[in-house]
């Protein structure tokens, strides 16, 4: 085994250079600037396969190429247009459904009205027949204005 000595790690690294220097021709070229990545450990969900998220604010967005007025004008218009349309169909649905809201009121008023006028009535002219009775059937006994009748 033998022992590596920081002044051998120099000469090496020096004639490494040396040599690169050498082959390089007369362009000049820019060193490429690489951002140091420094490896993530293991996440601590254990869930490798996930990637880190990067900040909203540092997402870079680009406001586009510039539309003439004429197609935007266009489309502003297109948009209007959609937009009436989409507020005449609501619209429609809602005179629906309030129509459908009065019928289902009218029939439910027709209903009680007929079955009021098909009940039969039995009046009892004698009070005291009501002291009388069981509690089980005087449950059944509902009170009623006669005068139309």
């Amino acid at each position: 085994m033998s022992v590596l000595k920081f002044e051998d790690v120099l000469k090496s690294s020096n004639e490494n250079k040396i040599e690169n220097n050498s082959i390089k021709t007369d362009k000049k070229v820019k060193p490429k600037v690489e951002k140091l990545e420094i490896p993530k450990g293991k996440p601590k969900s254990g869930r490798i396969w996930k990637n880190q998220k990067t900040r909203f604010k540092a997402n870079i967005k680009s406001k586009g190429l510039k539309k003439p007025y004429e197609k935007k004008e266009k489309l502003r218009e297109e948009l209007k247009r959609a937009k009436e349309a989409s507020r005449a169909v609501l619209e429609r649905r809602k005179q629906e459904k309030e129509a459908k809201r009065l019928r289902t009121e009218e029939n439910k008023k027709r209903q009680e009205e007929n079955r009021k006028r098909s009940e039969i009535v039995q009046v009892i002219k004698n009070t005291a027949k009501l002291k009388k009775m069981k509690k089980k059937h005087l449950r059944f006994i509902e009170k009623r204005d006669t005068t139309n009748m």
